[in-house]
C-alpha cells in the first residue's frame, strides 16, 4: 500500500475501500475511537491500519488498538517511526512498509 502523509484518515479509508478492502461502518467508527482513545495523529493511525492489514490479513480491532497503545507508549509520532518499531519487534519483514 502506498499513501501520502497529506491524505486525511477519511481519504485513506476511502482509498482502501477503492482497493477492495471492505470496511463496515462499525469498523470505521472503531478506527476513529482508537484515534481518539490514544490521541494519535492521522499518520500514526494510518500506519496502524496498514500494519494491522499486512500482519493479520484483515482488520483485527484488538490488534489495531494494541498497536496504537504501543505507539503511544513508545512516543511514536510518524509512519517511519511506526515501521521502525514494528520491524524491531519482528512483526513484519523489512521489505514491508517504510
Amino acid at each position: 500500500m502506498n499513501w501520502g502523509s497529506a491524505m486525511t484518515l477519511g481519504e485513506y479509508i476511502l482509498f482502501l475501500r477503492s482497493k477492495g478492502f471492505k470496511f463496515k461502518e462499525d469498523v470505521i467508527h472503531f478506527v476513529y475511537f482508537g484515534k481518539q482513545y490514544t490521541n494519535a495523529s492521522d499518520d500514526v493511525v494510518k500506519a496502524a491500519i496498514e500494519i494491522t492489514l499486512k500482519s493479520q490479513r484483515y482488520f483485527d480491532g484488538s490488534f489495531y488498538i494494541s498497536l496504537l497503545e504501543n505507539f503511544k507508549q513508545h512516543n511514536i509520532h510518524s509512519r517511519k517511526e511506526a515501521y521502525h518499531y514494528i520491524h524491531k519487534l519482528g512483526l513484519l519483514k523489512k521489505n514491508e512498509g517504510a
